[in-house]
């Protein structure tokens, strides 16, 4: 009895517990971070307006809004945020908005020092982390200290999801220098956001794709992903038509252009089609297969690694064999070595003590009845 009484309030206890701690986790809807006091909540308006976001989708309270703040001295900051749901959507909300800035701002560049991936300007402040997007704005009154401790809290206090940004971007070429700049479109129907070309009116993703666009000093590299080989075979076919008609008309077309896997890699822009081509060979496709049912090759699967294991247990067999042996010859010849200088070493002291050149020696004058007679000769009759 005293035993189920104990696990009824185990329950009792844990939900308490877990309730305090989620009430302790800040929100950006709480009323002060740090210096800054918040004055009002209103619904998303500037990140519609500016055609970052639907402005047919209603986004309920729950999972955006825009809320001012004052500082102590009535200097204030606005303060907008919006749960994506998915961390890609997030990363994909920030490119966007990190690219308007970037038209202002031509030498800005996406970092990691706010969230998982951020930039700042001298009037702006915007980040996403997890599936979370935040973007601080109007603080130009404000102390650049507050300020900073505003923006490092909401960041260091919302969950980090998975912490990194989408693999496509890591396929473009140099990788490093893409996500300075790169602009993110996550199941897209229209990549008129991120760039407008003629030959683009032949991709036909319907909202099953990905697209990851970055620059290269004059070259633009745009990469898309299909999420199936038919989807990515199709536009292939449709892209390689376009551009021959391109060609014929005359008018613009990609300085480069490739299928790889299931990716569609332009180059518009490149100097020439050597430097295109390079940044083509430098994407590569990686695939992942995940089978919805029981994987039909598990069996070969699962032969070839009992093989490779026991191949490697073979050669770890007989590497610690081979070692061993060389191991027991070394010691052998060690101890060799040593019984062999000691049985050396006690030869020559026996020579040196003795006159007869190391042989035994009869001392044959010393033999007289007197001190041994058993050892004398006797006389034959």
């Amino acid at each position: 009895m005293r035993f189920l009484m104990k696990i009824v309030l185990l329950l009792l206890v844990i939900p308490a517990f877990v309730g305090t701690a989620w009430s302790q986790t800040p929100h950006p809807s709480q009323e002060r971070v740090d210096k800054f006091k918040q004055t009002g909540l209103q619904p998303i308006l500037a990140l519609k307006k500016e055609g970052f976001l639907d402005p047919n989708i209603e986004i309920s309270r729950a999972d955006g809004f825009e809320a001012p703040f004052v500082e102590t001295d009535n200097s204030h900051l606005l303060l907008e945020w919006v749960n994506l749901h998915q961390d890609s959507k997030a990363y994909e909300l920030l490119t966007l908005v990190f690219a308007a800035a970037k038209a202002k701002h031509p030498g800005l560049e996406l970092k990691s020092d706010y969230g998982t991936a951020g930039f700042a300007t001298e009037n702006e402040i915007a980040f996403f982390r997890g599936t979370h997007f935040f973007r601080v704005r109007d603080f130009k009154g404000a102390d650049p200290v507050n300020v900073e401790m505003f923006v490092q809290r909401l960041s260091r206090d919302t969950d980090k999801g998975e912490g990194d940004i989408p693999v496509l971007i890591k396929h473009l070429p140099s990788p490093e220098e893409a996500r300075r700049n790169a602009i993110f479109l996550t199941n897209f129907t229209s990549l008129d956001k991120v760039i407008q070309r003629p030959v683009l009116s032949a991709v036909d993703a319907g909202g099953n794709a990905d697209a990851g666009f970055a620059t290269y000093g004059p070259s633009k590299v745009l990469l898309i992903e299909f999420n199936t080989p038919q989807l990515a075979a199709d536009n292939d076919r449709r892209i390689i038509a376009r551009i021959q008609e391109l060609w014929k008309l005359g008018q613009p077309a990609p300085t480069a252009y490739r299928r790889v896997g299931n990716y569609s890699v332009f180059v518009f822009d490149a100097p020439d089609e050597a430097t295109a081509k390079q940044l083509i060979d430098q994407v590569k496709y990686e695939q992942v297969v995940q089978w919805l049912g029981d994987n039909p090759n598990i069996y070969k699967e699962a032969e070839k690694q009992y093989i490779n294991t026991t191949l490697g247990v073979l050669v770890a067999v007989l590497k610690a064999s081979g070692y061993a042996f060389i191991t027991c010859l070394g010691l052998g010849g060690l101890i060799g070595g040593l019984l062999f200088t000691y049985r050396r070493s006690q030869q020559r002291e026996a020579t040196a003590y003795s006159d007869a050149g190391g042989m035994l020696r009869l001392n044959l004058d010393e033999l007289t009845p007197e001190t041994d007679p058993a050892r004398l000769l006797r006389e034959r009759n």
